[in-house]
């Protein structure tokens, strides 16, 4: 079984760790990982979390 982060452990690292997951799972290259993971350090400084939070409610992903 997975633990599950309680809503006082999640973080930004966290939420790059499952972007790096995914991508590896995904079959992309390093070079393309680090410049996605490059992009969220400028997406986090500019959004908050309910900005996220609303981009995905809102989204047809």
């Amino acid at each position: 079984m997975i633990p599950r982060l309680e809503p006082d452990e999640w973080s930004n690292d966290a939420c790059r760790g499952y972007v790096i997951m995914a991508m590896e799972n995904c079959g992309f290259s390093k070079k393309d990982i680090r410049r996605v993971v490059g992009q969220l350090y400028e997406v986090f400084d500019l959004n908050s979390v309910d900005d996220a939070k609303e981009k995905y409610l809102s989204s047809p992903y």
